[in-house]
C-alpha cells in the first residue's frame, strides 16, 4: 500500500508540474501578441507572425522592432524572457490555489469575494471582474472582509454587461487540477468562483474547462473523451456546449479554425463562447504535441494568452513532458501581481497544489 501510494504521489506531482509549466508557457507565448490580436484582429496577427518568420508557431514569438508587439510585451518574446511575467491568467490560478488552501472543497462564493477584496488590486482586473470588484468595494462592510456575512446579495456583482465574457473561464483551471477523476466537483468549484462575476455562458465555460481538467486523468479515450465528459456537466443546449462540439468536430476532421471565426466573429474577442471553441479545437488538434497545441491556438487569434494558457495547462495534465525550450527561458520564476504575493517558484506552486489535490481527493487523510 505504501509503495502504491508513493508511486501515485509521484504521478500526481508529475501531472501538476506539467500543468503549471504548460499553463505558464502558453500564457507567456500568447501574451506577446495578445493586444495585437484583440485590437487589430487575426489578419494583423498573421501578418506579424509571417513577418517574424514564426509560422507555424512552435517556439516563443520573435520580437520585430518598430511594431506594437515590441511596444506592448517585448519581455515575452523569444530571447527576452527571464521569468513568467505577471498576467491575470496566472494571477487567478495562484489565487484559486490560495483559496483552496484556506477552504478546500468547501469553498463558497463568499470566500471568493473575500479573497478578491484581500488580494486583487483594481489595476489588474478587467471587464466582469472589475465590475464585480467595484460592486464589492462599494457594498462590503469591514466585518465582511474579516469573515462576516456579505450583508448584501452577491448576485449584484454579476449583474454586469461583461458577465458572459472569458474572465471566469480563465479562473477555472486549478479546480480541475486538484479534483482528478471528479469532474462534477471540479465544475461545481468553478461555478462557485464564476458566479461572483459571471452568469449563463460565462459560468458554463468555466465549468467546462474545470471538468475537462478533472476528466483527463480518468479517461482512456484521450483528450476527446475528456471533452465529452465535460459536455455532460453543462446544459446540452447551451452556446458553450455547441461551441465545444464545433471545436471538437473540426479537430477530428483535421480542419483549421476558420469555421470557428466564421461563426463567432460577431462576438467580442474576449467572449467565452468563441474562445472556448478555439480552446477545444487547439487542445484536440494538438493532442500529441504540446508545441502544436499552444502554437496553433495562438495563431487562431482572439484572446491568445488566455486560450494558450488553458490549452497548455490541460495538455500538461496528460503527464507528458513540456519541451524544455518552453520552460527554460522563464527558469521556474513565476511573478504575480496579487497583493502580498510577489514572485513564486514553480517548485513551491507544484508542492502546494499537490497538497491541495491530496486533501480534496482524500489522499491526505489518516486512517
Amino acid at each position: 500500500m505504501g509503495d502504491a501510494a508513493a508511486s501515485d504521489d509521484v504521478g500526481v506531482e508529475h501531472r501538476l508540474r506539467s500543468a503549471w509549466q504548460g499553463r505558464i508557457s502558453g500564457c507567456q507565448l500568447g501574451k506577446a501578441v495578445e493586444l495585437l490580436s484583440m485590437r487589430e484582429g487575426r489578419a494583423a496577427l498573421t501578418a506579424y507572425l509571417a513577418r517574424a518568420e514564426a509560422l507555424p508557431i512552435r517556439d516563443y514569438i520573435p520580437l520585430v522592432l518598430g511594431t506594437s508587439v515590441a511596444h506592448d510585451f517585448p519581455e515575452c518574446c523569444r530571447g527576452h524572457i527571464n521569468r513568467c511575467e505577471p498576467d491575470d491568467d496566472i494571477n487567478y490560478s495562484v489565487l484559486a490555489l490560495l483559496m483552496l488552501e484556506d477552504h478546500g472543497a468547501g469553498l463558497s462564493t463568499s470566500d471568493v469575494a473575500r479573497a478578491w477584496l484581500r488580494h486583487l488590486p483594481g489595476g489588474i482586473v478587467f471587464t466582469a471582474e472589475r465590475e464585480a470588484l467595484v460592486t464589492l468595494l462599494a457594498k462590503s462592510s469591514y466585518g465582511f472582509t474579516l469573515g462576516g456575512e456579505p450583508g448584501f446579495d452577491l448576485g449584484e456583482c454579476s449583474d454586469n454587461r461583461f458577465n458572459d465574457w472569458i474572465g471566469a473561464q480563465i479562473r477555472a483551471d486549478v479546480y480541475g487540477w486538484v479534483a482528478p477523476g471528479r469532474p462534477e466537483l471540479a465544475a461545481d468549484l468553478a461555478r462557485r468562483d464564476a458566479e461572483l462575476s459571471h452568469r449563463g455562458e460565462g459560468v458554463f465555460g468555466a465549468m467546462a474547462v474545470a471538468a475537462i481538467g478533472a476528466a483527463i486523468p480518468m479517461v482512456d479515450g484521450g483528450l476527446d473523451a475528456a471533452v465529452e465528459v465535460a459536455l455532460d456537466v453543462i446544459p446540452a443546449r447551451s452556446e458553450c456546449a455547441t461551441a465545444m462540439r464545433l471545436g471538437a468536430e473540426l479537430a477530428r476532421t483535421g480542419a483549421g479554425p476558420d469555421e470557428i471565426h466564421r461563426r463567432y466573429d460577431h462576438l467580442s474577442p474576449v467572449h467565452t463562447v468563441n474562445n472556448l471553441a478555439l480552446v477545444v479545437w487547439g487542445l484536440l488538434a494538438g493532442e500529441h504535441d504540446y508545441s502544436t497545441a499552444v502554437g496553433d491556438t495562438v495563431a487562431g487569434g482572439w484572446d491568445t494568452d488566455c486560450n494558450a494558457a488553458t490549452v497548455g495547462g490541460l495538455w500538461g495534465l496528460t503527464g507528458r513532458e513540456i519541451p524544455q525550450h518552453w520552460t527554460e527561458p522563464w527558469d521556474g520564476r513565476v511573478a504575480v501581481s496579487l497583493a502580498g504575493v510577489g514572485e513564486l517558484a514553480l517548485d513551491e506552486l507544484v508542492s502546494r497544489t499537490v497538497a491541495v489535490a491530496r486533501a480534496i481527493t482524500g489522499e491526505g487523510r489518516q486512517p
